[in-house]
């Protein structure tokens, strides 16, 4: 007998999806049959479709290490350096 196994991902080993109706098909899909409510997103590293259990308006972004806003010394006398 001959199992179908899916492709996965190589960064999150996630089951690709080739479309979003395809991905969006197996949120369904999993809803009717464990209850289980999930999203659809498209993946930033191989292009691909995701499902995730995390909702998108509770999702978080990204903010890359130089642009966030980095705290300023409180020791006593510190001046910041002029530019």
């Amino acid at each position: 007998m001959h199992f179908f196994t899916p492709k996965r991902c190589a960064t999150s080993s996630k089951i690709m999806y080739h479309d979003k109706a395809q991905a969006e098909h197996a949120a369904e899909q999993s809803f009717i049959e464990r209850g289980a409510q999930l999203w659809v997103y498209r993946c930033q590293y191989c292009g691909a479709w995701h499902l995730t259990s995390h909702s998108p308006e509770n999702s978080w972004v990204h903010v890359p290490l130089n642009q966030q806003i980095k705290p300023h010394s409180r020791k006593k006398g510190y001046k910041p350096r002029r530019r």
